[in-house]
């Protein structure tokens, strides 16, 4: 077994600082369980550590989870996605003004090319200086999230973002490493470099599955690696006595729908019909649970972009089948990760499109039916050996979801036993991996 010594000289003081680099800041509550479960972890076992986020929205990671927080980029986000800041009213004018003058405009356009690249180059340079302060306070600098090693906003986004701050770590000396992360997409060959640069300069690398380490290795990753459960397993928190599932009046089945295809990736005409059809088929599924005595509750596991998946379905519902809103719950109040878990305690059954949708319910051991938009989803469920109540969300039908739901509920009780074990050696291996790295 790997086991890699990340306690420098400097480490081996009481007052350690610990430095956690996530893409986390648009409301994924995936994504802030990951940097709540690694921080409290560490804590845990370091008690008098000092946290540092670099985050794609400080402020928000600063209030969220009360730890000083800078940029991860100097363009961050805000909750929802959207680009931190708007343009500004002056420049927009100037935009205007150019555009009445066609052959000014060609001559500016390519004037102002030339000059914002340059003028970029300088904003980056500046930005990376004071990165580097920032990174030369710290004994550890940990790439702390799920998928951290993906394609997203192609090889400047995250592979690049990922390495500087990795070459950053080591031009100062400061030991890194990557934790319980997932790969891919990487096709880009920008990105497998700037992903294989990143991996061969670090301490420790653990995947959060098979699969990502395998593309590790086939974009020529050569180093060391382990394969450890995703770091939500290691959230610590008390749940609700249950009642048996065959015990409840009325069964509570929480729904989680999400915008499909992403709006933040796909803008085209022909996804909103993809995105009509995806939400209708829900609409069906939900309206035959609900004709079948389930009390029905909407929730989101992402507080960004979920909410619009929500009100979109509740429309369909409306207009389709006649439920009005009247007849189910939404849970409106959910906007941490505790908020969520206990929202989650209080149902029985769980849909939802989302990887840590799939690894909440496995936390609260709900039996889990999966509509998968990636294939980390499928994974995931196949990891738990319910890969027969995955479905995937491009060819899908509400029949289909509701042939799959009758057969897990059958199931039900033989699949809690079979997810409290799988939970139970998932926490082991978290445990014993964070004791290796982080001793006292």
């Amino acid at each position: 077994m790997l086991v890699v010594e990340v306690m420098t000289d400097r480490a081996t003081r009481a007052n350690k600082r610990v430095g956690l680099l996530h893409h986390v800041g648009g409301g994924n509550l995936g994504d802030d369980a990951t940097l709540e479960a690694v921080a409290e972890n560490i804590i845990r076992r370091w008690p008098i550590a000092e946290i540092i986020a670099f985050s794609m929205n400080p402020d928000d990671t600063e209030t969220r989870h009360r730890i000083k927080s800078y940029p991860v980029r100097r363009a961050g986000w805000s909750i929802g996605y959207k680009p931190a800041g708007t343009e500004a009213p002056l420049k927009a004018r100037v935009k205007a003004v150019m555009r009445k003058y066609t052959a000014v405009s060609y001559t500016l356009k390519a004037t102002g090319a030339v000059v914002r690249l340059t003028s970029g180059m300088f904003r980056e340079l500046s930005f990376l200086a004071s990165s580097r302060r920032h990174v030369k306070s710290l004994d550890l600098l940990i790439v702390s999230g799920g998928g951290q090693l993906t394609e997203r906003d192609g090889p400047w986004g995250f592979p690049y973002t990922i390495f500087k701050w990795v070459v950053l770590a080591r031009s100062v000396g400061v030991r890194c490493i990557f934790l319980n992360v997932g790969a891919g997409p990487l096709a880009h060959p920008l990105s497998k470099y700037f992903a294989r640069r990143a991996l061969m300069s670090s301490d420790y690398v653990s995947l959060r599955d098979e699969k990502s380490r395998m593309l590790l290795y086939d974009i020529g990753f050569t180093g060391e690696s382990r394969v450890c459960p995703d770091s939500v397993y290691g959230l610590e928190f008390s749940t609700n006595v249950e009642t048996p599932l065959n015990g409840r009046a009325q069964p509570i089945v929480g729904f989680a729908p999400m915008p499909y295809p992403d709006p933040r990736l796909n803008a085209a005409e022909k996804d909103q019909t993809i995105y009509d059809a995806f939400i209708q088929q829900l609409a069906g599924f939900a309206s035959w649970l609900m004709g079948r005595s389930y009390a029905l509750t909407l929730f989101g596991t992402d507080i960004g972009v979920d909410p619009v998946a929500i009100e979109r379905l509740q429309t369909a519902l409306l207009n389709h089948h006649g439920i009005r809103s009247s007849q189910y719950s939404v849970s409106h109040s959910v906007t941490s990760v505790r908020d969520l878990l206990a929202a989650m305690s209080r149902m029985d059954i769980v849909v939802t499109c989302r990887f840590h949708g799939v690894i909440f319910a496995h936390l609260l051991n709900k039996p889990v039916l999966a509509i998968a938009h990636h294939p980390k989803v499928s994974e995931a469920m196949a990891d738990l050996g319910l890969l027969s109540y995955c479905v995937d969300i491009r060819d899908f039908d509400s029949e289909h979801l509701a042939d799959r739901f009758t057969s897990m509920i059958t199931d039900a009780e033989k699949i809690k036993s079979h997810m409290a074990a799988s939970l139970t050696r998932k926490r082991h291996l978290f445990r014993n991996q964070f004791d290796e790295l982080f001793r006292c």
